[in-house]
């Protein structure tokens, strides 16, 4: 499996959310626990309160507001940008975080999960910065990596950028400085051939998804 950052900084966005036993556990672990907007109210229905809310704070509910208090509220009015956005410079930029996992990225709206997806692609810090969901990991990598895997896993490889050009080894269809961007041929559903796949992006960033089944879920 990918490496998971544990005990470090979780933010949590504020697409549709489903908590489940791993990733209520991740949350808990957070430290600090940042929340983007509406964020804030998904930690508050499992009793976890975020230790600064960012964004324009026009999703966040009034209730969650209220329990919270304003001292953790990190008003970012700019419209140019996302609230997700604005959460992860929070993180990195003004609180010196070196890592961040971040929940609640994923699902909802197209045009959010798209955005956000780009997001993660031009930061591309690897296992610094990882999407964590009910069913899947992503992350974003540049270079040469090798990350841990089971055979038989499916995994997903693809770009935004027609100039990356990317190597896979370790999968059951291997690639040789290939064009793998998301309007042409990106790898979608490629499988693990060994417990190790090595990666080379050149030119530009690669994002990775690890997609793994509901009881591999309860326990990475």
């Amino acid at each position: 499996m990918m490496p998971m950052v544990t005990n470090g900084p979780v933010l949590v966005a504020g697409a549709p959310f489903t908590w489940t036993p791993r990733l209520a556990a991740l949350a808990a672990a957070g430290e600090p626990l940042f929340a983007a907007d509406s964020g804030a109210d998904h930690l508050a229905r499992i009793g976890l309160r975020a230790t600064a809310v960012i964004g324009d704070l026009d999703s966040v509910s009034q209730t969650t507001l209220a329990w919270l208090g304003e001292k953790c509220l990190v008003h970012r009015p700019d419209q140019d940008r996302t609230d997700l956005d604005k959460a992860l410079e929070y993180a990195f930029a003004e609180n010196g975080a070196e890592s961040v996992t971040v929940l609640a990225a994923l699902g909802g709206r197209p045009d959010h999960q798209i955005g956000n997806l780009g997001l993660l692609a031009r930061y591309s810090l690897g296992d610094r910065l990882v999407f964590e969901a009910e069913e899947c990991r992503i992350l974003a990598v540049t270079g040469e990596v090798v990350l841990d895997s089971h055979p038989g896993e499916t995994w997903s490889f693809w770009t935004y950028d027609q100039k990356v050009r990317v190597t896979l080894e370790g999968v059951k269809w291997p690639l040789e400085g290939a064009a793998i961007d998301a309007g042409g041929r990106p790898s979608i559903s490629n499988e693990a051939a060994a417990d190790k796949i090595g990666i080379q992006a050149t030119g530009g960033s690669v994002v990775v998804m690890r997609r793994f089944s509901r009881s591999e879920e309860v326990k990475s």
